[in-house]
């Protein structure tokens, strides 16, 4: 099982990366700050947040020794933190002040690789905080990268769907097309696996990209042989671009996030799904596993990072947790409902509902009229928050009976739009979505190619057919 044990919710904007080390948790956002938690009792460390970075934080990841923090930023540079006290220890700048997508330190604590949107990989020499080496990826930004366990290698990759393998002279020793609309994230599991064919020891790596796939591979790191990459399979689960992927320390299992708002966690061994976790409201750009305790940590656009505690003693295929049985919801159990509520941050509801005897059938139909005249719901903000989740809970129910056309959904969020806006790059938006996503850029959702202008103009025509779909799934 898979059970969500804490909630945090301090960021004002998207979380956009988190990371562990054996005391801490660290997790940034569009607001431009990292915020560091104790793992003891997940209160925020007196130091935190850590402020500094001028735009959106990108990426943050603790040193091996979990000393020092690192965090990069769209205002192009990569900065270090002394998790000890929060001293800032050194600002990196990134060539050509490009806005820096993803940092990650080397094993042994030797590099810092830095990732940036103009295809640039930097390694920084750690002692000297001098740059070492620096090369390019062709074709796309660089929004990716994994270190080998012995640290002499490491692999990239690209919006343009290239992982490369490179060594650590900055030579590029392998490339492969791996996602053909571009790699999102990927990490390499630091315990080998035999490969019967020849003996020599592989390591799993994973990928995972905007074709809503994520790829295992087998990978070959020796000095005297070169480097070797071979596709293992494919993991299915997710129906829409997925963000994030991790290995857990053990390597026996791979959680990833996606767009659709899910969080699977898989046997690496058989590829089965053990857990899905759909408690977040918004995609889920960001997951990892804590390096010595059974926590996983999620964070989203919903601007929460989520806390699970993993009984890694019983993992079975289709273990679910509160809220994801697929038993219609009009055929719920009053428990069913009580586990929804919960699930909602609306706890403090379930007496009531119990009370009232509101299963499935009754949820559906409650109105504004019956929270207040029958539930005696007094508070207007909680009867209206209850309302909308009803709401959101229809359109999830017509979104599993039939399918939404994907032209109706907002590329950003993979929500159905309710009030689209064509955007200069010639894409359509949901207006909120894209209005929050030009606030802290200048650059197309869709191809990363910088914006002409940031006019958007009602798209009345898809306003129609998506309105005209809607009133068919209704009768």
């Amino acid at each position: 099982m898979a059970t969500l044990i804490h909630t945090l919710a301090d960021h004002s904007d998207d979380v956009n990366y988190c990371a562990f080390s054996s005391s801490c948790l660290a997790t940034c956002s569009l607001d431009k700050t990292i915020r560091v938690y104790s793992l003891s009792n997940f209160t925020e460390l007196p130091y935190s947040p850590l402020k500094g970075h001028t735009y959106a934080v990108h990426c943050c990841c603790f040193s091996p020794s979990g000393r020092v923090l690192a965090s990069c930023s769209t205002d192009g540079t990569t900065a270090l933190w002394d998790t000890h006290d929060g001293r800032r220890l050194a600002v990196l700048e990134q060539p050509r002040a490009s806005p820096v997508r993803i940092c990650r330190f080397s094993p042994e604590t030797t590099y810092l690789l830095s990732g940036a949107a103009d295809g640039s990989v930097v390694l920084w020499n750690m002692q000297s905080l001098k740059l070492y080496r620096s090369g390019n990826v062709k074709g796309g930004s660089l929004v990716a990268c994994a270190f080998s366990p012995n640290g002499n290698f490491f692999v990239t990759g690209s919006s343009s769907g290239d992982l490369t393998i490179w060594d650590d002279k900055m030579r590029c020793l392998y490339n492969e097309k791996a996602h053909d609309l571009g790699v999102t994230c990927c990490d390499i599991s630091s315990h080998p696996v035999s490969d019967s064919e020849n003996g020599f020891k592989y390591f799993q790596m994973a990928s995972c990209g905007q074709d809503n796939q994520i790829k295992l591979w087998l990978i070959l790191f020796a000095d005297f042989l070169g480097v070797e990459l071979k596709y293992k399979c494919t993991l299915n689960g997710h129906s829409a671009p997925v963000l994030a992927c991790a290995f857990s320390c053990d390597g026996q299992m791979i959680v990833s996030g996606s767009v659709d708002k899910c969080v699977i966690i898989y046997e690496t061994s058989t590829g089965n799904a053990l857990h899905t976790l759909s408690q977040h409201t918004r995609y889920v750009t960001t997951c990892a596993f804590a390096p010595h305790s059974p926590l996983l940590a999620t964070g989203s656009m919903d601007k929460t990072v989520h806390i699970w505690q993993l009984d890694l003693r019983q993992p079975c295929a289709g273990d679910t947790i509160a809220n994801e049985s697929k038993v219609a919801v009009e055929d719920w159990s009053e428990d069913d409902v009580s586990a929804w509520l919960c699930a909602q941050d609306l706890a403090d509801l379930v007496g009531l509902f119990k009370m009232n005897n509101i299963d499935g059938k009754e949820l559906l139909n409650l109105t504004k009229e019956s929270l207040a005249n029958e539930l005696k719901i007094e508070s207007l903000g909680q009867r209206s928050k209850v309302l909308q989740k009803i709401e959101e809970l229809r359109m999830t129910m017509i979104s599993v009976s039939v399918p939404v056309p994907d032209e109706f959904l907002c590329p950003i969020t993979r929500e159905l739009m309710n009030d689209p806006v064509i955007a200069t790059d010639g894409y359509s938006y949901e207006r909120e979505a894209m209005e929050n996503w030009i606030s802290n850029r200048r650059s197309s959702p869709m191809t990363n190619l910088p914006l002409h202008s940031l006019m958007l103009t009602p798209n009345r025509t898809l306003k129609m057919a998506i309105s005209r779909w809607l009133e068919t799934q209704q009768k």
